[in-house]
């Protein structure tokens, strides 16, 4: 094997540049349907770093021709396929609006949406191109409601809405943690108003009656009457809708005053 190491090192190398000079020529060739067609070659070779500079030469090129559109859809695939999602999403838009009426118009708007989800952070994460990726994938569905690709959209935004929900009540959960009863309270009643069918809804509602206890326990005098209130409505609400949670012994214990604890701040007449 050691013998035969230097000529086999020798042939790659002279692959190597055998390529390296094919390309060069392509590049410097004055044939622009030719260096098209090396172009789509490269790419559907999968050798998208030397498809790339082809297409962004032949856009100039074929300015204003019947090629125009395609080219650029391929510069934009190129885009994608190299991992520049941000920047394949800026062409994909430019392109659809460039091109309403071209054949592949309909998969720029879905990749728009796509690479914008491809952005997407982890939940913890600013989750601008998670909105960006909603909006744009919506879009696509509102534009091409019986698309092939609509079950597939659909999925998307659903795993996309499913992060958020789950920020949102991240976020609650971390005001409760650090004690910011009054924050905590208005954030669980964010998630459950925004996701009413929240698989966090259990543990939101569950958390909201502790926050609003503990905020009316914290409260000056004036405003615990009210709180006291609020906080044995969140109760009752929690035992309308579970009933038979594994939280409520919990919460029993915590409330089985509060009626008391009511009548006892009201005014006396």
């Amino acid at each position: 094997m050691k013998k035969n190491f230097p000529i086999l090192f020798s042939l790659v190398l002279m692959l190597f540049v055998s390529s390296c000079n094919e390309y060069q020529k392509v590049l410097k060739s004055p044939n622009v349907d030719f260096k098209y067609e090396k172009a789509v070659e490269y790419f559907n070779e999968g050798e998208y770093d030397k498809a790339y500079p082809l297409f962004d030469e032949l856009l100039i090129l074929y300015r204003g021709s019947e090629k125009a559109a395609d080219v650029y859809y391929y510069y934009a695939m190129c885009s994608f396929e190299m991992g520049d999602f941000i920047l394949g999403a800026y062409h994909f838009k430019n392109f659809a609006k460039t091109f309403p009426n071209h054949p592949k118009t309909e998969m720029a708007y879905y990749m728009v949406g796509y690479c914008h989800y491809l952005e997407s952070p982890s939940y913890s994460l600013d989750q601008d191109y998670t909105f960006k990726a909603i909006n744009d994938l919506q879009l696509f569905a509102n534009l091409y409601p019986r698309s092939d690709m609509l079950l597939s959209t659909n999925e998307l935004i659903e795993e996309l809405r499913a992060k958020l929900e789950r920020k949102s009540f991240e976020r609650a959960m971390q005001y409760f943690n650090m004690e910011y009863y009054q924050s905590a309270v208005v954030s669980f009643n964010n998630v459950i108003d925004d996701y009413p069918d929240t698989e966090f809804r259990e543990e939101a509602l569950f958390h909201k009656c502790i926050a609003a206890f503990r905020l009316a326990e914290n409260s000056i005098s004036e405003k615990q009457l009210q709180r006291y209130i609020e906080s044995r409505t969140a109760y009752l609400e929690f035992k309308e809708y579970f009933p038979e949670s594994d939280y409520l012994k919990t919460l029993d214990r915590m409330f089985s005053n509060i009626d008391q604890t009511i009548n006892d701040l009201k005014p006396q007449s």
